[in-house]
């Protein structure tokens, strides 16, 4: 053991050894684990940096041969500075310029900007479809798909002649607008009581304005008038038709069965026996098969059309604009948004902006069908039987544009 010691040199005497003195001053100048930076290879050469514009880009020198080992994974030491070599290039310098983007984030965003541009223009190609309203009635015999596009186009060309002058009143010396509208309103409520069919009262009203704008009529002549229209339009549309005594007993016994057979003969005359028109009755039924409408949709459409009857400014408006509106306007009261497919739009031939100014009259009738003293749609389409359809909220946001 005392050999041992003896074998020991002392520090003081490694302190005057010139190989020990350089040993501890690399010791001095090592640093700690924890400070060398763990993405530090040991044995990298010096590092350059390009400074252009704000970006500094470092270039690494590639391995000696003889740097085999593995990289240390260590903790970074924030204190510590790396050394390296500041290169300053010009800003015009074109290599330095392309540097300062990596090539990968160009061709990224390129990339990107191409994609944003065909989805940009994939959404103005994509147009909403028209569908074959008919392709499910292709077996059913009555539906004559085969002819009814012939049928409605025929429709479409002569129903200017079931329509009347917008100002045939003022050829009428003793009744006016307001009286056609108490009898229109009155025999919308004989049509409900009698339970006719829709059809039945759509054409009794044509059939109204086209006699009176061949004839002058005394007031007190003018409920005769139309109760012999809705008993002509019965004897066309009805199977089972109301007798005379049933119209002789709703007036009232106003008149007699002479006085309703005479003018009917009178109206017929008058109208040469041209009962075959298209009313808007007609149009309903194929736009609303065009619209894919429920019965909401159907019995909301019907109560906006059959306001209109009673109104006698809406005589400017042929029967297939009128239907179509009805549709429209039936459609922005359930949704509260203005709804018009391009399947309605071919089907009808009516853009949406052909609709908007007999829709926005039919909002105000609407909104004011409840109050007034001719409430007889209003009051028919509140009842169970119709779905309370005059309860649903007019399209009033029409009105703002």
């Amino acid at each position: 053991m005392d050999a041992a010691k003896e074998n020991r040199l002392p520090s003081s005497d490694l302190q005057g050894h010139p190989r020990m003195e350089e040993n501890l001053k690399a010791l001095h100048h090592r640093l700690p684990l924890r400070s060398i930076n763990q993405n530090l290879m040991p044995n990298r050469s010096p590092v350059h940096s390009r400074k252009s514009k704000g970006h500094t880009v470092l270039h690494h020198q590639p391995p000696q041969p003889h740097a085999t080992k593995k990289q240390n994974m260590l903790a970074p030491n924030p204190s510590y500075t790396l050394d390296c070599e500041i290169i300053a290039i010009d800003d015009n310098d074109e290599d330095a310029s392309d540097n300062a983007v990596p090539e990968f984030v160009k061709h990224t965003e390129a990339m990107l900007d191409e994609i944003d541009r065909i989805e940009e223009v994939e959404m103005e190609d994509v147009q909403e479809p028209v569908l074959d309203i008919d392709a499910c009635d292709r077996t059913d015999p009555l539906a004559v798909v085969e002819y009814i596009d012939d049928i409605y186009s025929l429709y479409k060309k002569i129903e200017d002649s079931s329509c009347v002058s917008p100002n045939y009143m003022t050829n009428q010396f003793d009744i006016n607008e307001r009286m056609r509208a108490i009898l229109v309103d009155w025999l919308i409520e004989v049509h409900y009581k009698f339970e006719l069919l829709e059809e039945t009262l759509f054409l009794t009203v044509n059939l109204i304005d086209r006699f009176l704008e061949r004839q002058s009529m005394i007031r007190k002549k003018l409920q005769l008038v139309g109760v012999t229209a809705m008993l002509i339009a019965c004897k066309y549309e009805e199977v089972s038709v109301p007798t005379v005594e049933d119209f002789i007993l709703i007036t009232d016994k106003a008149y007699t069965r002479d006085e309703v057979l005479a003018m009917e003969k009178l109206m017929m005359n008058s109208l040469q026996f041209n009962l075959s028109v298209p009313t808007p009755y007609m149009f309903m039924r194929r736009f609303l098969k065009a619209a894919h409408s429920d019965k909401k949709l159907e019995l909301s459409s019907f109560f906006l059309i059959e306001l209109c009857l009673v109104e006698y400014k809406m005589l400017k408006f042929s029967p297939s604009l009128l239907a179509a509106a009805a549709i429209y306007t039936a459609q922005c009261s359930m949704y509260q948004f203005k709804q018009w497919t391009k399947t309605s739009e071919w089907y009808t031939d009516y853009s949406e902006e052909q609709l908007l100014e007999c829709s926005r009259l039919m909002v105000t009738f609407h909104r004011k069908a409840g109050s007034g003293k001719l409430t007889g749609v209003h009051r028919k389409y509140s009842t169970w039987r119709y779905g309370c359809a005059a309860k649903v909220e007019p399209a009033l946001f029409l009105l703002d544009n």
